[in-house]
């Protein structure tokens, strides 16, 4: 097998400990040098002169976990060799032959013949936009699940108030919850608390209010008001840094933003996970397969043998989902038409990917482009006149029709 690259390396990158195999070509024959170091940054800085030493010219490494990052930095600064950044389920060794030495020198082999497929390490600032988007979504989370507890709280203590009001931290639920922490038991007063919009009978609402509240309860629903209001606090806070984080990218983020299904949250979240810039993406294709929304290859004997997607995606796939379910409620729009039409062939969960992946590609046009979102219409389709021949030949052909085709005068 051809050698593309004379001098490389390989790392096995742990929490404590980094196994550096560098691999040579003398004499025809492969040479190789392993050694050992810690991950603080004075080790690190002494593998990268290791591996200067060594004229190493691409340096591989798994992406393990969050401990590939710290040595990533380091040895990006170096700017020495080029980095590669493997996926480990794409590079495993062979079984009952691991070790941290045989994994080193497995990806200096991997790599010195070009059978590494480098993963997208996105640039510092798109980085950070990301770590800011996932974290507030982290939030988001936590909230909900304090207003689950609270709920939860409630139920013990028999008070129904969540089957009347849709939101047991909104306004109204908020100065009823207030009062119950105060020690207020009354359920009438408990039920002026609430605002005058409030659909549910004042009768219903006295009724529901209608409990045993001890201090342990009220407790609890201090506490966990409390965390709700501090955790919300933090969404602003990061929320306030992201905004700051893509101002530079203000208009980039508008245009995507203009996709029928998405505003200006969901469309920084989207592009917090790819970038703005889409040459490492070389066809928006390439850029579906990444976020894992196209049909897995799994083909044998010429036999498609699942088509399901991939797993992965874990914080871009839900988004765009979500989007695809909103964009569909828009009438008389493309996206919508072409859901109608998967969904009767295909089913409505298959449909909203197929949806969620057009919306990517859409997103690579405009920031590859620098262009604006252009709605199709209902009745635009992208007709492939030959699949549709060849998939109506076998429809009649299983009906026990002799079926040839030619083409009209």
């Amino acid at each position: 097998m051809e050698v593309l690259y004379a001098r490389c390396a390989g790392l096995d990158v742990h929490k404590d400990t980094v196994v550096a195999c560098a691999r040579w070509i003398e004499s025809g024959k492969a040479q190789y040098a392993v050694q050992t170091f810690g991950t603080v940054t004075s080790e690190l800085l002494r593998l990268a002169d290791w591996l200067m030493e060594h004229g190493c010219t691409h340096v591989a490494m798994e992406a393990t976990g969050v401990y590939w990052r710290p040595v990533w930095a380091v040895l990006e600064g170096a700017e020495a060799f080029e980095l590669v950044l493997a996926n480990a389920a794409h590079v495993k060794n062979v079984p009952g032959r691991k070790t941290d030495v045989n994994d080193a020198t497995w990806l200096a082999d991997l790599l010195a013949h070009g059978l590494i497929k480098a993963s997208f390490v996105p640039p510092a600032h798109v980085q950070q936009t990301r770590e800011l988007s996932r974290t507030r979504k982290q939030l988001v989370q936590e909230v909900t699940s304090h207003t689950l507890r609270i709920q939860k709280v409630l139920e013990t203590c028999n008070i129904k108030l969540s089957s009347l009001l849709s939101d047991v931290r909104g306004k109204s639920g908020r100065a009823i919850l207030d009062a119950i922490v105060r020690g207020e038991n009354d359920p009438k007063k408990l039920a002026a608390l609430a605002d005058h919009r409030v659909r549910a009978k004042r009768e219903d609402l006295e009724e529901s209010l209608k409990g045993r509240v001890t201090e342990h309860h009220r407790f609890l629903l201090k506490l966990h008001l409390t965390q709700a209001d501090q955790l919300e606090e933090a969404v602003r806070d990061v929320e306030a840094r992201l905004g700051d984080a893509l101002k530079p990218f203000r208009e980039k983020l508008e245009r995507v933003a203009e996709l029928p299904g998405l505003d200006v949250r969901s469309a920084s979240a989207i592009v917090s996970e790819i970038g703005f810039d889409m040459k490492r993406f070389e066809t928006p294709d390439k850029l579906v397969s990444w976020s894992t929304l196209c049909p897995r290859m799994d083909e044998t004997a010429g036999k498609r043998r699942n088509t399901r997607i991939r797993k992965g995606g874990t914080w871009l796939k839900p988004v765009l989902v979500q989007a695809a379910w909103n964009a569909v409620r828009t009438k008389r729009s493309y996206l919508r038409a072409k859901f109608l039409r998967l969904k009767a062939r295909r089913g409505a969960k298959k449909a909203i990917v197929a949806i969620a992946a057009s919306m990517l590609r859409a997103i690579w046009h405009i920031l590859a482009y620098d262009v604006r979102y252009q709605d199709l219409g209902p009745d635009y389709q992208a007709v492939d006149k030959e699949k549709i021949a060849r998939r109506l030949r076998v429809r009649l052909e299983a009906l026990g029709y002799n079926v040839q085709l030619s083409a009209a005068a």
